[in-house]
């Protein structure tokens, strides 16, 4: 299915849209390595898709009420989900990280099974797991983006997706795996990612 063709049945929003971000990349790499996870499409497939659409399916709040008839259009407009603009840094950027995420995901599951105490791997949220193979990806292979930024933003996320006790699972497992990687040498940083 097209983008066009997607739009007829999830309608895009022609007059409020939101910026992309380095967060909002972050968010459309866990949906697409979740989907990609869960179902037997590839993650290229639906790439195109998730990451160029934000479903809002219910009333934004700052939606105004009307007492009177709404116009097919403003219905359309009401219904519609917000469009996210995209730089194409941000598009490369979560291309990249969801395919060296998905390469790096069995050594990567190793280490958090070390650091995860009395948890098994299999016993793990799946998406706090798919969360800290992101962080971890991002310390290990994006030398520009500072360990506490990658680790902050899991936290972050996780405090949206996830339970409330997930984002102290994973700091703690994240700054353990931080630190047996920098005593390795396999976090190598340069530019802003030393700050």
């Amino acid at each position: 299915m097209k983008t066009e063709d997607t739009q007829d049945i999830f309608p895009l929003s022609k007059s409020k849209s939101v910026k992309g971000s380095r967060r909002l990349a972050r968010e459309k790499a866990l949906q697409i390595i979740n989907a990609y996870l869960i179902s037997e499409i590839s993650w290229a497939q639906s790439f195109g898709h998730i990451f160029s659409r934000e479903f809002n399916f219910g009333e934004a709040e700052d939606e105004k009420k009307h007492d009177r008839i709404l116009t097919n259009d403003e219905v359309l407009e009401i219904e519609s989900d917000v469009p996210i603009k995209w730089k194409q840094e941000e598009i490369d950027f979560c291309h990249k990280l969801i395919k060296e995420t998905i390469a790096l995901a069995p050594s990567i599951d190793e280490l958090i099974e070390e650091y995860a105490e009395n948890w098994e791997l299999e016993r793990i949220a799946l998406i706090d797991r798919i969360l800290m193979q992101i962080a971890i990806t991002e310390l290990m292979k994006f030398p520009e983006i500072p360990p506490k930024v990658s680790i902050n933003e899991a936290i972050d996320i996780a405090k949206k997706y996830s339970t409330p006790k997930s984002s102290t699972f994973i700091n703690g497992v994240l700054d353990s795996v931080n630190e047996k990687l920098q005593k390795e040498g396999k976090i190598n940083k340069s530019g802003r990612g030393l700050m």
